[in-house]
């Protein structure tokens, strides 16, 4: 019989305080995190724990399906691992690859196993992946809170949980905060990643965009770009969100970086207008990006970029 269960991770400002979680039904999820740490490493730490748990119950031999929407986990274990392996665990590009200690965790993890990875739109009213959402951004909260109400949930019957102590000796990861019965997060109002202003709200997501990790990601870049994202590229083509996240996630490799920030400026009560530098491989380019606060955070609403001359 194969074993469903949905792994999800949650970073509040990306990197900022993280929560992960794998969820197979109200009496078997796990969860935990750490005050500060990435969307993708929770991503990761969710499928580790749950194929480590697994095992740990003696069901290392049963089929498992994890349902994952996180293009960067799925990538990671189906195209990318064999390669970066080949080259000393280094990229395409000659640099180290992220997050190395959870992904060589995750394929010795995954060897051997009968383990199908498939994914599902975050965010979109699935059963399995809302309620792993909801416990990796409860554990991610209680961080940001600095409480001591970690949800960790109940495990999986029959594996050997270790302590919060033990835990955190084995994996850094892994650490969590002492827990308490009391599931008090889950009815937490929702969250807005905010650090102290709005102004550096923007600027970070928009440096997030700009990272691979972030680009590779389909349900990140989802979360980030507004329903309505329109961007007008160099070439004076007009790209709306569902190209754009369809042609990042397919090549993210990132070619540019943020070299300078030439201003913020609020045009309305929620939107702020960022005008930036980036440099590159393609040389210097200036842009302006639009961000409009929406009930669940800021959203990238209008990109535009020019090459410098």
């Amino acid at each position: 019989m194969t074993i469903v269960a949905a792994a999800d991770g949650s970073a509040l400002g990306n990197p900022g305080p993280a929560g992960w979680a794998w969820y197979v039904d109200d009496s078997c999820w796990a969860a935990g995190g750490w005050p500060h740490g990435t969307n993708n490493m929770g991503e990761l730490m969710a499928v580790v724990d749950l194929l480590e748990q697994t095992e740990a119950a003696g069901l290392a031999g049963e089929p498992l399906k994890v349902l994952c929407d996180s293009q960067y986990v799925i990538n990671t274990v189906t195209k990318w691992i064999p390669g970066w392996k080949r080259k000393g665990w280094r990229k395409a590009d000659g640099k180290p690859v992220q997050n190395l200690e959870l992904v060589q965790r995750l394929d010795e993890l995954v060897a051997g196993r009968n383990v199908v990875f498939e994914w599902v739109k975050g965010h979109a009213g699935h059963e399995l992946n809302e309620a792993a959402d909801l416990r990796a951004r409860a554990v991610a909260t209680a961080y940001q809170r600095k409480s001591a109400a970690i949800p960790t949930g109940p495990g999986w019957a029959g594996a050997a949980m270790p302590g919060a102590d033990a835990s955190a000796k084995a994996s850094p990861a892994r650490a969590v905060a002492p827990a308490d019965p009391e599931p008090a997060l889950f009815d937490a109002a929702p969250l807005r990643d905010e650090p102290a202003t709005d102004e550096e709200t923007v600027v970070r997501l928009e440096t997030s965009l700009l990272t691979a990790e972030v680009r590779a990601d389909a349900s990140r870049l989802a979360e980030l770009l507004h329903p309505n994202f329109e961007e007008i590229g160099a070439s004076g083509r007009l790209w709306d969100r569902d190209t754009t996240i369809q042609a990042l996630t397919s090549s993210p490799a990132a070619d540019a970086e943020l070299s300078a920030v030439l201003g913020v400026s609020r045009v309305a009560s929620d939107a702020l207008l960022v005008v930036f530098e980036t440099s590159g491989s393609r040389g210097l380019a200036r842009r302006s990006s639009l961000w409009v606060r929406t009930a669940s955070g800021w959203k990238l609403r209008f990109h535009q970029g020019t090459p410098a001359v």
